[in-house]
């Protein structure tokens, strides 16, 4: 691994598009431009489908369609038979307990903001995370979307603090399974391997994001419940978050 870290084109965005080709419970991601885009709403200058009609929801100034999520009750009940939830409500529920403890919040949001197949993103900057409504009719899919951008946030914690532009592995590259990590060689650019193998892995993992946001939540510094890599440290030391 060359690098450390990755900072995600001027908007820091952590994107998860849906695979047409591959499995639909995978997920490919990447760096989103969020635009500066003045308008309010369903303005008819937001071009649907753009990065910039996703920078006018991640800045709240677009807001038609987009609500906020405070519990697995506020996405369930967007479909039908809603009881097909409940098996995921405990994981899911902890998840965004330690999200909002965190200062990050979730909203389920219209397809149209979307840049065409993203399933869900978690930008970096303005530590907010989005689910596109129009996957997220199986529960299923809805937590795979959910543990993947989640642990991005814990990496982004992972990196020092959550209000930064970057993000930091959690475990060792080599940890991840190999199955994941041919996945990810697969779909993503070459430099984002390292963060989206961990988080691919996390994706289908139960547990494993509730874990890292539960420990980013709590008051003891999230590399002192996680070993840092050895690159990671380095980090920690060089911006003061580690003193020896």
């Amino acid at each position: 691994m060359k690098k450390l870290f990755i900072s995600l084109l001027a908007a820091a965005s952590l994107a998860a598009p849906a695979l047409a080709n591959k499995n639909p419970e995978l997920a490919q991601g990447g760096g989103l431009t969020g635009g500066n885009v003045s308008s309010k709403t369903s303005d008819p200058e937001v071009k649907f489908y753009t990065p910039d009609a996703t920078g006018c929801m991640v800045l709240r100034e677009c807001t038609d369609g987009v609500k906020q999520v405070f519990s697995l009750l506020d996405v369930s009940s967007e479909y039908d038979n809603p009881t097909r939830y409940t098996h995921i409500a405990n994981e899911f529920n902890s998840m965004l307990v330690y999200l909002n403890q965190i200062g990050i919040d979730v909203f389920l949001a219209d397809q149209k903001y979307f840049v065409v197949a993203t399933r869900g993103l978690y930008h970096t900057k303005e530590n907010k995370f989005f689910l596109n409504k129009a996957f997220m009719g199986r529960p299923s899919a809805l937590m795979s979307v959910m543990r993947h951008e989640g642990y991005h946030a814990a990496q982004d914690c992972m990196a020092g603090s959550i209000d930064n532009s970057f993000v930091a592995l959690i475990n060792p590259e080599e940890k991840v399974p190999k199955y994941w990590q041919n996945v990810v060689e697969d779909t993503y650019p070459k430099q984002a391997w390292p963060w989206e193998k961990e988080a691919f892995w996390a994706g289908h993992t139960e547990g494993m994001t509730m874990n890292a946001l539960k420990a980013c939540a709590s008051p003891t510094p999230m590399w002192e419940v996680y070993e840092p890599t050895p690159l990671t440290r380095k980090w920690l030391v060089e911006k003061g978050f580690i003193t020896k």
